[in-house]
């Protein structure tokens, strides 16, 4: 007999709408950050934006940043930590956009409609955001040891867990929202729409039905 699986922190078991997280820290959120690492910090992500702009992100590299910023490397090491920390950096105000539209935004991806519907317009969301930043979010695609405990994973993966457990209050939500999130992963989402030419729309809709059949509810076609 197989042993059982150990239970999810009761912390989670009760948790409600999870805190609005980022990717990485800013400027903003540091007060005591000095007035001209501040402004590396800007002229680091405004160049490598730049680079992401006129070459897509293969091209932002720490040696490239910041050469395009005319400063030391080791300021964009000590700023950032490694590559994939400028590049979740970059990815920061669309990730604070994103929580602020899905935690206080209006219905149905805010709240006051009832899960299923919000769970149908999270992924659609989801799937349009990735496809208008695709390049960016996979060159940001953490590695296996921190690509699931990333504060902004949790926060989408807590907030589908919250949906499903108003939703299919019977079913293992823990579980069941990495499988839905594994849906929308942009390595995914990469592979379906550029190397197999599936349009968008047919994404999102396996998405709602994908979603139909998780919670048995049907919405009107």
């Amino acid at each position: 007999m197989s042993a059982a699986l150990p239970p999810f922190p009761k912390s989670q078991e009760n948790a409600g709408e999870p805190e609005l997280l980022q990717l990485g820290s800013s400027a903003e959120d540091e007060p005591c950050l000095r007035a001209d690492a501040a402004r590396n910090r800007a002229r680091l992500l405004c160049a490598a934006a730049q680079l992401v702009a006129e070459h897509g992100a293969a091209a932002v590299t720490m040696e490239a940043v910041a050469a395009a910023a005319n400063v030391g490397k080791g300021t964009v090491f000590r700023r950032f930590g490694d590559r994939t920390g400028l590049l979740m950096a970059l990815l920061d105000h669309s990730e604070r956009t994103f929580q602020a539209a899905f935690l206080s935004g209006p219905p149905p991806l805010g709240p006051g409609a009832p899960p299923t519907e919000r769970l149908r317009a999270f992924g659609v969301a989801m799937l349009r955001r990735s496809t208008d930043e695709l390049d960016l979010q996979l060159a940001a695609e953490a590695d296996a040891d921190r690509r699931f405990a990333a504060p902004a994973r949790r926060v989408l993966h807590g907030h589908l867990v919250l949906l499903l457990r108003q939703a299919v209050p019977d079913a293992d939500g823990e579980l069941l929202a990495h499988t839905l999130m594994g849906y929308l992963n942009p390595v995914l989402v990469h592979h379906l729409t550029r190397q197999c030419g599936l349009p968008l729309e047919r994404l999102e809709a396996g998405w709602i039905d994908l979603v139909d059949r998780v919670t048995g509810e049907r919405r009107d076609r």
